[in-house]
């Protein structure tokens, strides 16, 4: 099924909004039938241009799609592209004409006729409600993944935050030089190095 995002949702049910009304219907017409109603939401077109667009290659939308080249330059294609920009795929372009998509369908629990004005509306919302739900779904999982990335990210600050104050508490009730050879690999020439009194003497009682 297409790629749920709030763009294409919004076409279908302006689509299917605008199907329900009185605006002309003909599955035999590239810019009047189911397809071509739904390029008219995406694109802006008007049907009788999304008609003549299709002429130029022979072939239902199921067709067209199967033939789409991007680099031909002429319109059909580029209606294409923009309807495989918002989501579609070539399937969802089929499913579209013939009312088939197994997703669909099995929500709807009933057949459907791919000509009949009614059928095509429920059919269209019922894609739409389908792909806000997925679309809702996503958006919430995105938003539980970064609540959960948060938690992680406050938990080191806080295990960092403990790991320093405890060096901090145990630095202070140590002997500045026994801190000092305990950080610096205890050599003779390293604690000479320091300067600190009476290092020396500790130097020498430990192994190298």
């Amino acid at each position: 099924m297409a790629r749920a995002n709030r763009e294409l949702i919004s076409a279908l049910r302006q689509t299917a909004q605008r199907l329900a009304g009185d605006v002309s219907y003909q599955w035999g017409h590239m810019g009047m039938c189911n397809c071509g109603h739904l390029v008219q939401s995406i694109t802006g077109l008007a049907g009788a241009e999304i008609h003549r667009s299709a002429l130029i290659r022979e072939g239902d939308w199921e067709q067209q799609a199967k033939d789409y080249c991007p680099t031909s330059g002429q319109l059909i294609d580029v209606v294409l592209a923009a309807m495989f920009d918002l989501g579609l795929s070539r399937d969802d372009v089929r499913h579209l004409e013939k009312l088939s998509d197994p997703a669909v369908i099995r929500r709807i629990g009933r057949h459907l006729r791919f000509n009949k004005r009614d059928d095509v509306v429920l059919y269209i919302r019922t894609w739409a409600d389908l792909l806000s739900a997925a679309h809702e779904d996503e958006t919430r999982a995105e938003r539980d993944h970064d609540r959960s990335g948060d938690a992680v990210d406050r938990s080191l600050e806080r295990d960092e935050s403990l790991r320093t104050t405890s060096w901090e508490k145990t630095a202070a009730t140590v002997p500045y030089h026994t801190t000092v050879l305990k950080r610096t690999m205890p050599t003779a020439a390293t604690v000479t190095q320091t300067g600190v009194p009476g290092a020396m003497n500790n130097a020498k009682m430990l192994p190298k």
